[in-house]
Protein backbone atom coordinates (compact mmCIF):
# COMPACT_ATOMS: atom_id res chain seq x y z
CA UNK A 1 0.00 0.00 0.00
CA UNK A 2 2.84 2.35 0.39
CA UNK A 3 3.84 1.91 -2.96
CA UNK A 4 0.36 2.55 -4.10
CA UNK A 5 0.85 5.91 -2.36
CA UNK A 6 3.34 7.60 -5.00
CA UNK A 7 1.18 6.72 -7.65
CA UNK A 8 -1.93 8.65 -9.62
CA UNK A 9 -4.86 6.64 -9.23
CA UNK A 10 -5.74 4.33 -10.56
CA UNK A 11 -2.92 2.68 -9.80
CA UNK A 12 -2.10 0.07 -12.18
CA UNK A 13 -0.74 -3.57 -10.56
CA UNK A 14 0.31 -6.29 -12.21
CA UNK A 15 0.26 -9.70 -9.80
CA UNK A 16 1.92 -12.14 -11.36
CA UNK A 17 0.75 -15.52 -10.37
CA UNK A 18 -1.46 -14.66 -7.74
CA UNK A 19 -5.84 -14.92 -7.90
CA UNK A 20 -8.16 -12.73 -7.59
CA UNK A 21 -8.99 -14.04 -4.00
CA UNK A 22 -5.65 -12.34 -2.63
CA UNK A 23 -7.27 -9.19 -3.49
CA UNK A 24 -10.82 -9.52 -1.69
CA UNK A 25 -8.56 -10.68 1.16
CA UNK A 26 -7.17 -7.29 1.05
CA UNK A 27 -9.92 -5.41 0.97
CA UNK A 28 -9.43 -3.88 -2.20
CA UNK A 29 -12.28 -5.77 -4.82
CA UNK A 30 -14.21 -2.61 -6.15
CA UNK A 31 -11.55 -0.04 -4.58
CA UNK A 32 -11.40 1.99 -8.30
CA UNK A 33 -8.08 2.99 -6.92
CA UNK A 34 -6.49 0.59 -8.46
CA UNK A 35 -6.64 -1.24 -12.11
CA UNK A 36 -5.23 -4.95 -11.44
CA UNK A 37 -3.95 -7.40 -13.94
CA UNK A 38 -3.53 -10.84 -12.64
CA UNK A 39 -1.27 -13.33 -14.54
CA UNK A 40 -1.27 -17.13 -14.11
CA UNK A 41 -0.23 -20.26 -15.81
CA UNK A 42 -3.37 -21.91 -14.36
CA UNK A 43 -6.32 -21.49 -17.15
CA UNK A 44 -7.60 -17.91 -16.07
CA UNK A 45 -10.72 -17.98 -14.01
CA UNK A 46 -14.33 -16.76 -15.67
CA UNK A 47 -14.00 -12.74 -14.90
CA UNK A 48 -16.62 -12.00 -12.42
CA UNK A 49 -14.96 -9.07 -11.49
CA UNK A 50 -14.28 -6.24 -14.16
CA UNK A 51 -11.82 -4.71 -11.93
CA UNK A 52 -9.43 -7.31 -12.62
CA UNK A 53 -8.24 -8.56 -15.75
CA UNK A 54 -6.30 -11.98 -16.47
CA UNK A 55 -3.90 -13.14 -18.48
CA UNK A 56 -2.56 -16.75 -19.55
CA UNK A 57 0.90 -16.10 -19.20
CA UNK A 58 4.67 -17.82 -18.13
CA UNK A 59 5.90 -15.50 -15.11
CA UNK A 60 9.17 -16.32 -17.39
CA UNK A 61 7.73 -14.61 -20.61
CA UNK A 62 5.53 -11.62 -20.02
CA UNK A 63 5.83 -10.01 -22.85
CA UNK A 64 2.74 -9.12 -23.65
CA UNK A 65 3.62 -6.21 -21.34
CA UNK A 66 5.49 -3.45 -22.11
CA UNK A 67 8.16 -1.97 -20.34
CA UNK A 68 7.35 0.18 -17.67
CA UNK A 69 3.59 -0.80 -18.25
CA UNK A 70 2.64 -1.09 -14.97
CA UNK A 71 2.62 1.26 -11.96
CA UNK A 72 3.48 -1.58 -9.10
CA UNK A 73 4.36 -5.34 -10.23
CA UNK A 74 3.40 -7.75 -7.13
CA UNK A 75 4.14 -11.52 -6.47
CA UNK A 76 3.64 -13.81 -3.68
CA UNK A 77 5.05 -16.75 -2.98
CA UNK A 78 5.60 -17.64 -6.59
CA UNK A 79 8.98 -17.66 -7.67
CA UNK A 80 10.23 -20.53 -5.57
CA UNK A 81 7.70 -22.26 -7.64
CA UNK A 82 10.47 -21.60 -10.71
CA UNK A 83 12.61 -24.46 -10.08
CA UNK A 84 14.55 -23.54 -13.38
CA UNK A 85 17.62 -20.96 -12.26
CA UNK A 86 17.23 -19.38 -16.34
CA UNK A 87 13.76 -19.29 -15.67
CA UNK A 88 13.76 -17.64 -12.69
CA UNK A 89 16.28 -15.31 -13.68
CA UNK A 90 13.87 -14.11 -16.34
CA UNK A 91 11.22 -13.67 -14.62
CA UNK A 92 13.01 -11.69 -12.20
CA UNK A 93 13.75 -9.45 -15.24
CA UNK A 94 10.07 -9.48 -16.52
CA UNK A 95 9.32 -7.82 -13.27
CA UNK A 96 11.77 -5.14 -13.67
CA UNK A 97 11.34 -4.44 -16.51
CA UNK A 98 7.16 -4.59 -16.73
CA UNK A 99 7.04 -2.48 -12.97
CA UNK A 100 8.15 1.18 -12.05
CA UNK A 101 7.87 0.01 -8.80
CA UNK A 102 8.03 -3.90 -7.57
CA UNK A 103 7.64 -6.37 -4.10
CA UNK A 104 7.94 -9.73 -4.62
CA UNK A 105 8.10 -11.62 -1.77
CA UNK A 106 8.83 -15.59 -0.77
CA UNK A 107 9.13 -17.71 1.86
CA UNK A 108 12.82 -17.69 3.54
CA UNK A 109 15.11 -20.75 2.74
CA UNK A 110 15.31 -20.88 6.79
CA UNK A 111 12.01 -20.64 7.73
CA UNK A 112 10.92 -23.06 10.38
CA UNK A 113 7.84 -24.46 9.05
CA UNK A 114 8.11 -25.21 5.32
CA UNK A 115 4.88 -22.99 4.32
CA UNK A 116 3.81 -25.55 1.42
CA UNK A 117 4.51 -28.84 3.02
CA UNK A 118 3.95 -27.71 6.42
CA UNK A 119 6.58 -29.77 8.38
CA UNK A 120 9.43 -28.66 10.25
CA UNK A 121 12.65 -27.40 7.85
CA UNK A 122 11.84 -29.89 5.20
CA UNK A 123 13.53 -27.68 3.03
CA UNK A 124 16.77 -29.02 4.80
CA UNK A 125 16.15 -32.84 4.58
CA UNK A 126 18.22 -34.53 2.37
CA UNK A 127 16.70 -35.33 -0.74
CA UNK A 128 16.18 -39.33 -0.20
CA UNK A 129 13.73 -38.57 2.89
CA UNK A 130 11.79 -35.59 1.49
CA UNK A 131 10.62 -38.46 -1.52
CA UNK A 132 9.74 -40.95 1.67
CA UNK A 133 7.84 -39.09 3.26
CA UNK A 134 6.13 -37.26 0.00
CA UNK A 135 5.20 -41.20 -0.99
CA UNK A 136 3.89 -41.89 2.49
CA UNK A 137 2.63 -38.93 3.96
CA UNK A 138 -0.01 -36.39 3.27
CA UNK A 139 2.07 -33.08 3.66
CA UNK A 140 0.53 -29.66 4.12
CA UNK A 141 -1.10 -28.93 0.69
CA UNK A 142 -0.10 -32.11 -0.97
CA UNK A 143 -1.86 -35.56 -0.70
CA UNK A 144 1.04 -38.34 -0.85
CA UNK A 145 2.40 -39.13 -3.84
CA UNK A 146 1.56 -42.40 -5.80
CA UNK A 147 4.81 -42.74 -7.62
CA UNK A 148 8.29 -42.11 -7.29
CA UNK A 149 7.98 -39.88 -10.44
CA UNK A 150 5.17 -37.68 -9.11
CA UNK A 151 7.67 -37.39 -5.44
CA UNK A 152 10.46 -36.43 -7.57
CA UNK A 153 8.02 -33.87 -9.31
CA UNK A 154 6.47 -32.65 -6.51
CA UNK A 155 9.54 -31.71 -4.64
CA UNK A 156 11.60 -30.43 -7.33
CA UNK A 157 9.06 -27.94 -7.91
CA UNK A 158 9.47 -25.80 -5.28
CA UNK A 159 13.11 -24.44 -3.99
CA UNK A 160 12.67 -21.73 -1.51
CA UNK A 161 15.41 -18.78 -1.90
CA UNK A 162 18.01 -17.55 0.60
CA UNK A 163 18.20 -14.16 0.86
CA UNK A 164 21.54 -13.43 -1.38
CA UNK A 165 19.78 -15.72 -4.09
CA UNK A 166 17.17 -13.33 -4.00
CA UNK A 167 18.96 -9.91 -3.59
CA UNK A 168 21.41 -11.35 -7.26
CA UNK A 169 17.47 -11.70 -9.10
CA UNK A 170 16.65 -8.20 -7.67
CA UNK A 171 19.74 -6.20 -7.76
CA UNK A 172 18.31 -2.85 -8.00
CA UNK A 173 16.00 -3.99 -4.92
CA UNK A 174 16.01 -3.46 -0.65
CA UNK A 175 15.44 -7.34 0.46
CA UNK A 176 13.64 -7.20 4.13
CA UNK A 177 13.12 -10.10 5.74
CA UNK A 178 9.88 -10.43 7.57
CA UNK A 179 10.91 -12.42 10.92
CA UNK A 180 8.85 -14.57 13.46
CA UNK A 181 10.35 -14.85 17.12
CA UNK A 182 13.58 -14.03 15.69
CA UNK A 183 13.25 -16.56 12.88
CA UNK A 184 13.14 -15.54 8.76
CA UNK A 185 9.79 -16.15 8.13
CA UNK A 186 10.08 -14.30 4.06
CA UNK A 187 12.01 -12.19 1.75
CA UNK A 188 10.70 -9.26 0.19
CA UNK A 189 12.65 -7.58 -2.63
CA UNK A 190 10.83 -4.27 -2.77
CA UNK A 191 11.67 -1.58 -5.42
CA UNK A 192 10.36 1.72 -4.82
Amino acid sequence: MELADKYEKPVRVLDVGGTENYWKQMGLLGNPDYEITITNIEDTPRKVNPQYNYVKADASMLDVFGDKSFDIVFSNSMIEHIPNPAKRQQAAGEIARIGRSYLVQTPAYWIAIEPHFLFPFFQLLPRFLKLFLARNFNLGWFKKCSSSVEAAELIDSIRLLKKQELSRLFPDSLIHTERVLALPKSYLAIKQ
